[in-house]
């Protein structure tokens, strides 16, 4: 898949479901895209069965920066005290769970990769419940997920140390946006604008992990940006539209990524992590 123009043209000459289009562009066998569908369904599960273990452990991470927050924040959504509301703030607490579970080394799904992981999950998993829908409805919103990351691959990158972390966040939350918007019904055109305004206003967002560890700023990041993917589906579901291209938006990604200096590519050079107490937690964990 070289570009969201390709995805949707697919859709349109073929009159697919955008899900059938996608998997149309990786293979022709049947058999194959059965296989695929089975697969994603399958990891489905293990979204959920994260977002569950995430929101119930009383695990900590072994830096002990990270822990139980998705507990207490869930906490404060059942107790009708989120400012989001409880669908939002439902969406919010799925993500920090996902994401604790991968600071603490438990099993996740990298949506798209494992600092992310909770961001297009928590939405997927959350309306499903919310709203009824089904797992094979879920399941096709995934595989939409699927091939708005393999445009934002092939054009851009999805790695933190080529890009930054608009390409590990920024690229999950455009997943997702793309995802609720399929799955209340948007079109093919409609979906990949809702990952358009997501990944344009991500650009530039730098990975500083402090220590070098996933989970400062990165277990936060992932429910505030699970949040901001569904503002960015509600909006484009709306008819608004990116004024700049969406392909010519991952380029800029690809653009910013690559003008943005090392120290805040994954090196834990900068930004957050050579703050004051940044550099104090280093020194703790690894003398």
């Amino acid at each position: 898949m070289n570009s969201f123009e390709e995805l949707i043209r697919t859709c349109t000459e073929k009159d697919l479901d955008f899900s059938e289009a996608v998997l149309s562009l990786i293979t022709d066998s049947d058999e194959e895209k059965k296989s695929i569908f089975l697969e994603m369904k399958h990891r489905l599960q293990i979204m959920k069965k994260s977002i569950e273990e995430g929101l119930t452990s009383d695990r900590v991470s072994i830096s002990r920066m990270t822990g139980m927050n998705a507990a207490m924040y869930y906490k404060r959504v059942k107790d009708g005290k989120s400012l989001l509301g409880g669908m939002l703030g439902k969406i919010c607490a799925y993500a920090l769970a996902c994401a604790e579970v991968n600071a603490f080394m438990g099993v996740i799904v990298a949506a798209p990769t494992a600092g992310s992981c909770g961001i297009m999950p928590s939405a997927v998993v959350a309306l499903g419940e919310e709203y009824g829908f089904t797992d094979d409805d879920l399941t096709r919103a995934l595989i939409v997920s699927a091939g708005v990351g393999m445009v934002i691959s092939h054009r851009a990158t999805l790695s933190g140390a080529q890009g930054g972390c608009q390409a590990e966040c920024g690229s999950a939350c455009a997943m997702s946006a793309a995802a609720v918007a399929y799955l209340f019904g948007g079109d093919p055109e409609t979906c990949i604008h809702a990952a358009a305004l997501a990944v344009k206003n991500s650009l530039g967002l730098t990975c500083d992990p402090v220590a070098g560890l996933v989970e400062v700023p990165c277990v936060k990041r992932n429910g505030v940006y699970a949040v901001f993917a569904v503002t960015c589906a509600d909006m484009a579901l709306s008819g608004i539209r990116s004024v700049v291209p969406p392909d010519e938006v991952i380029d800029a990604m690809r653009e910013t990524g690559e003008a943005m200096p090392g120290a805040f590519r994954e090196t834990s050079r900068g930004g957050l992590a050579v703050t004051p107490t940044g550099v104090k937690i280093k020194k703790e964990l690894f003398g």
